[in-house]
Order: C-alpha cells, then structure tokens, then sequence
C-alpha cells in the first residue's frame, strides 16, 4: 500500500512540474525546470509538500503568488506520438508548436523524430520553416547533440537552404559536416555550391568553401590507398566542383579569388577539360594575363572536343586582352586573318571543306536550347517542382541526380558567359568580327595617335570585306565620329591618309569637316580643306559654299566671295544644300548595325586604358607570386615614378604576397594607408571585396584588431559580404586564448586601445 502511495505521489509530482513547465504565468519555475532532471526535482520537494497538495486539490489545482494555475497532466509518449503524427501528415505548424514543447518538457525528440521534422520543414522550401530548421540543427550542435543528426539530412537541408537564396546558411552546414568528420561526397556538394552561386554573396563563398576542401588534399596529403580514407577521398573536388566555382566568381566579378582556385587545380591532381580550359581564358582575359591566354591557345588548338561557341569565347578574350595592352598590331592580324577565312568561306568550295573541318571537330546544341536549359534552372517555380523529396534523396545513395542537377547548372552558367562575348561571332562555323570588334580597335587606335596605321588596317579590311558603297566605309563612320565628338584635327588626318592611300572619299566628309572648321572659325583649316577637296576633284554641297561666302564676307573679301558665289552658280548646285551627313546618320540609325552610334559612344564614354598598368601588374604579380617581395616592392616604386596608377589588383598582389611569406604585417599596415590614401583622397582607386577581405585577414592573422576594425567597418559601410564563419575560426586558431581573464589593473593607452579593438572583433564574430 506504501508503494502505491508513493507511485501515486511522484506521478502527481510530475504532472505538476509539467504544468508548471507549460505556464507562461510561473517563468520562474519552468526555467529552473529546464536545467533539472525529473528525479532532481523530485528530491528537492519533500513528500509531504506534494501529499498535502495532493490531498487539497483533488481538481489538480495548485495555488502560487495568490494566483490560480490550472495544470493538466501530459505524457511525454503522448506527446511524441502527436509530434510524430503532425510531422507524417506535413502538418508543419502543429509539427513546429509540438517539437517546442516536447525540447521544453523533455529536450530533444528522438533522433528519427527530428530527421523527419528537418526534412518536412526543408521540403517545403519555405525560408521561414528552413530558418527554424537550421535553428533547430545550430542548437543542438551549441548542446553537443550532434549525433542527433545523420550526415543525408543535413546535406538535405543544406541543399533547400541553398535552392532557398541562403548560402550562408548551407555554407555553414557544410563546413559544420566536415568539422564532424561526416564527409560529403563531391556528387552531393557540388550542387550545393552550384546553387549557391546564383548570386554574389554565394559564388564567394562557394569558391572559399572549394579553397577549404582543396586544401586537405593538397600535395599529396591524404593517401588515397588507405581504406580509412575513402570518406574523405569521396570529398574531394572535381572538375565538376571547380568550374562551378569558378564560372560563380565570373559572373560575380571575383576574379581574383577565380585565380586562387586556378593556381590550386595542379596541386590537387584534376585534369581541366575544355569547359575548363575555356572559363581560365575568360579568367586570364579579365586580370590581364596575356602571356597566360598564349601558353592556353596550344592546349585549346590540341583539344578535339572544344566547339565552336567555345572556341569564338577564347578567341574574344584573346583579342580583348591584345586590346587590354595596347598590341594593336596583334589585334589587327587576328582581324585581318579571321577576314580571310569569311572570305574563303563564302565561295562554295571553302565553305564545303570548312563545314566538314566543323563537323570533324564538333558542334554544340543550338544557342536557343542552352538558353531554355538555363531559364529553366533559374525559375524558382520549376526548382521547387523538381526537388526530391527526402525519401528519393536518400534512396540515391551515388548523388547521381545531385550529380546532374549541378552539370545542368553549370551548363547554365556558361551559356551566361557567353552572352558576355561581344567581339567575335560566327558565320558557318567560321570566326568573324562582329562591329564591337571595329569600334574597340578605332578607338584603341585613334588614342595612341596612330592614325596612318588605322587607315592602312581599314584598308586591308575592306578589300577582304569591301562595303557596298563608298559613304558604308568604316572609315567614313569614324570620320563622321571624329567630327560630331569635335576632334576635327583627327578627322583632317584620316582624311589625308586616304587620299594618300589613293582612296577617294565622299564629298558627305569634305563638308562635314568644313562646316566643323566653320563653326569654330579655323578659316586656315577651311582654306587647306577646299584645296584638298579640289585636288581630289569632290564637289561642295550648296550650305557649304554659303559657309565659305559668309566666312569670305566677314574677312571683307568681296571679290573672293563673288567668286565663290559665282563657281556654285556654274556647277549648278542647289541652293536647298545636300545634307548627306545627316541622312548617313538617319539612315544608319535604321540599319541593323547601327555602326555609327556605336563609334560615338564608345569614343565619347568609353574608358580610356592605361595599357601600362596591365603590363607592370603582370610584373608585380609573378614576383608576388615566386614571394620575391623586395623585386615585388621596386616594381611598384617604378610603376609610381612612371606615372602609373596603382589600381585594385596592384594591391591585392602585394597584399597577397605579404600573407604568403608570413610576419609581414607592419608593411600590410602602410599598404593599408597607402590604399586609403588612392581611394578616398585622389579616388584614383576603387576598394573591392576580394582586396578588403585579403586584408582583413592578414590582419585578423597578425591581432591588428584596429585596423581589422576599421576595414569591417568599410566592407558593411559598402554593403559587402564578409565571411564570418572564416574569421571566427581563424580568430579561434590563432587568438583563442586572447583577452581571457580579468582586465589588467595597470595598462597603458596603447594596451586599452588594442584589448577593446579585440574584444569588439571577437563580439562581431559571435564569440
């Protein structure tokens, strides 16, 4: 009878604590609840505290603070089932209200509980539900509950999380997965990191996550033909995973951080293919690394499978970067030789052996279906609709549909590339410049003052592509250009050098010009022009002859003008005036090519190049790279004094250099000065995130926490992203014992200054 009392009483006592636990009226109760066992709490209360609460309230209430509480009675069995059920019938919100009484009466659920609560939550692709997921998932690792999950359920929901726009999210369940030692294959990352790669923030942290991987198998360092480590070997890069990575950094304008992963590539043992092979020339061509693009030609010539939209891509950035350094000779001869081929290509015979060459070598889809593939990748609705569920994920044990997924992402992202190619396109299988091609050479041409060497590549261009007439010459188009933008010196001299060249011009330019000179009153100008014109036996339109007359009139040059008034009477021009310039420009505008607009633009707002800025960055980054710093810090003293700018890449070179050798944080900190300095004062340089975030962590490496928190402060005050997750564990590897203790009763300024630095840093990162 003894025992059925006692029963009676601690199954009272617990029904008690666990409405005590569910009141939002007696918080402090259920917080002390929440760090006690059952049988802890049990002991603390005397039996006779419970008998007599027992004995009074036969209608299980209890009285506290002179408030009623009802209390009702709950089983932890019960409310699992009920969890369990609300889960199995996609009843989230039940699901969700159930998980959190269950985590405040009895902790977690169990382990297969939880799995299906995280894949529900995650199948709805929801950001709201696959936030409280990862809550869910953070908690318990905060408690050491780790072995709650298996490695497919977290790979799952880093999967949604990353489909969902929330790459930091599934970045951190990554790395969290590799901290545990639960491996994840390269099929399944792999379309992690693709996902994440549809916007900035995740192609930047996809490169950094395939840096972090990279590294623990680089040279050599895990032994592949150890039993022990296949689940680590299964982890390791492909090609897959790399170009991924490195079209992310393209599209987001991280080339430097591209680089990185280029230079890791050898190291790890992964043979590039022809995607490959032709994202490192859009890679080279954006940082300026011509020597790099030549080595890159030979492979791209030996490789049978590269295509024709491949080969147009590599030969684009090749001439853009010929361009990029001011090798106008180079650029024209690639010109010149592609204009040979259209021509060979147009008669039927060149055409058939060049069909067959394609054939032989390989052509893609049409551009119209990888532009389908694409929309179809990016549409939210259709990524829903096609992700598996939790069932199917796990049936998939190879990733194989992961595996996929990812390839037709990439694919996605190539097709983005190739959209950026501008100069070069492709007739029947043959490369040919398109008029962007044109546009760039002008303008590259006619800012080195090389106005002889233009006129002579015109003219070899258009005898292997001759206008239809003579007012649709390209060089009549930059003429005109010339003048509307006001370089009237610059048009005369082409003007000269065709009539040299022996090629007659338009009487639309002659008139053009004069009315130009007029309008500015170069009176000697116009004198030069109408000689030139009469030795070239070109006629003036009637607007240009009342030009001359009234200039005659104003220089009380009566005679002259009489004269002038009488030569157009003979030549029996109409005194309504022929404005040929203006119909060029309206009929132009009508054209598909629009030629003319193009040249104007481009000559008037285009940026103008420091062609030796690329060639002395070229030169401080192989010394950086070769860690020859001292070389590194001449060149750049030697680029100053030659009146080059250094820009951006410049700095991320040395900076990247310094970090590399080690221990070289006081130069890092006049660099840091020096930077600011060209950015804020001058603004001749603009800040990126790749430069900030390299020295961010140099600094973070060496404790300058002031000066880490002055360039976090910049990367927020810009709206960049910053790596959190990097620099908590970077700051955990090298600073973890950092400001532990109590604050010293004696410290000087300096001391108080760098000890608040480090404690605000460590705050920021969530220490």
């Amino acid at each position: 009878m003894s025992l059925t009392r006692k029963l009676s009483l601690r199954a009272t006592a617990n029904y008690i604590l666990h409405g005590f636990s569910r009141s939002s009226k007696c918080p402090c109760v259920a917080n002390r609840y929440h760090h006690k066992s059952f049988s802890h709490l049990y002991i603390q209360n005397s039996v006779s505290t419970f008998r007599l609460k027992y004995e009074n309230s036969s209608n299980n209430f209890t009285t506290m603070s002179g408030g009623t509480i009802l209390v009702q009675a709950r089983d932890t069995g019960k409310l699992l089932e009920e969890l369990e059920i609300a889960v199995n019938e996609r009843r989230l919100t039940n699901a969700w209200e159930l998980h959190e009484q269950h985590m405040r009466v009895e902790g977690f659920a169990r382990k297969s509980t939880v799995t299906k609560l995280i894949a529900g939550l995650t199948e709805s692709l929801d950001i709201q539900w696959l936030e409280k997921a990862y809550k869910l998932v953070e908690n318990a690792f905060e408690n050491h509950k780790q072995t709650l999950f298996d490695r497919e359920i977290l790979i799952y929901l880093s999967l949604g999380l990353s489909k969902s726009g929330l790459p930091i999210l599934a970045s951190t369940l990554l790395r969290k997965l590799i901290e545990t030692e639960q491996y994840p294959p390269v099929t399944a990352w792999s379309a992690v990191i693709a996902h994440m790669s549809e916007n900035s923030c995740g192609a930047y942290l996809a490169a950094e996550l395939v840096l972090e991987i990279g590294y623990l198998f680089q040279d050599g360092r895990i032994d592949p033909r150890k039993k022990c480590n296949e689940p680590l070997i299964s982890m390791k890069p492909n090609v897959t995973a790399f170009n991924i990575a490195l079209a992310g950094c393209l599209l987001s304008d991280t080339t430097k951080k591209a680089e990185q992963l280029l230079e890791m590539i050898p190291r790890i043992n992964i043979k590039s293919d022809a995607t490959s092979l032709i994202i490192m020339a859009h890679i080279y061509e954006r940082n300026g690394r011509r020597e790099e693009l030549k080595k890159l030609r030979r492979h791209i010539e030996e490789v049978h499978s590269v295509t024709d939209i491949q080969l147009r891509q590599f030969y684009s950035c090749l001439l853009s970067c010929h361009l990029k350094f001011g090798d106008l000779d180079s650029a024209s001869d690639m010109v010149l030789e592609m204009l040979r081929k259209v021509k060979k290509a147009r008669n039927s015979i060149g055409v058939a052996n060049l069909v067959f060459e394609t054939d032989k070598r390989g052509n893609t889809p049409p551009h119209q279906d990888c532009t389908t593939k694409s929309d179809e990748a990016e549409n939210p609705v259709l990524l829903r609709r096609n992700f598996l569920s939790y069932e199917d994920f796990c049936y998939d044990r190879k990733f194989s549909r992961l595996e996929s997924e990812a390839k037709e992402l990439l694919d996605a992202f190539v097709v983005k590339l190739q959209g950026q190619v501008e100069l070069i396109t492709t007739e029947r299988g043959v490369l040919m410049p398109t008029e962007r091609t044109y546009v760039r050479l002008v303008k590259a041409f006619l800012e080195a003052g090389k106005v002889k060497e233009l006129v002579e590549f015109m003219i070899k261009a258009e005898k292997e592509d001759s206008p239809a007439s003579t007012d649709n010459s390209v060089l009549v188009y930059v003429i005109h250009s010339c003048i509307s933008l006001g370089r009237l010196d610059q048009a005369h001299d082409l003007l000269d050098e065709m009539r040299l060249a022996g090629i007659r011009t338009s009487s639309s330019v002659y008139n053009s010009l004069l009315k130009a000179y007029y309008q500015e009153n170069r009176i000697g100008e116009v004198k030069s022009l109408i000689r030139d014109a009469r030795k070239a036996g070109i006629q003036l339109d009637a607007s240009s002859y009342e030009a001359l007359i009234q200039s005659r009139v104003i220089e009380n040059d009566t005679t002259g003008a009489l004269n002038l008034f009488k030569e157009m009477k003979e030549a029996k021009i109409p005194r309504n005036g022929n404005q040929e310039f203006e119909k060029i420009v309206k009929n132009n505008s009508r054209e598909e090519s629009h030629l003319m607009s193009k040249l104007l633009h481009e000559i008037k707002e285009g940026q103008t190049v420091d062609c030796g800025v690329h060639e002395w960055n070229n030169v401080i980054y192989f010394f950086c790279k070769k860690r020859l710093m001292q070389d590194a810090e001449k060149a750049l003293k030697k680029m100053r004094d030659l009146g080059h700018n250094p820009n951006a890449q410049t700095f991320h070179s040395m900076v990247t250099g310094y970090a590399a050798i080690g221990g070289k944080y006081i130069e890092v900190t006049e660099l840091w000065g020096e930077m600011k300095s060209f950015a804020f004062s001058s603004g001749l340089m603009k800040f990126d995130v790749e430069l900030l975030d390299a020295v961010l962590y140099t600094f973070v490496r060496g404790g300058f926490f002031v000066r880490a928190n002055e360039v976090v402060e910049m990367m927020e005050k810009g709206g960049m992203f910053v790596d959190k997750y990097k620099y908590r564990a970077l700051f955990l590897k090298y600073h973890k014992n950092y400001c532990k203790g109590k604050t010293p009763k004696i410290q000087t300024e300096n001391q108080l200054r760098k000890r608040e630095a480090a404690l605000a840093f460590k705050n920021w990162v969530g220490l």
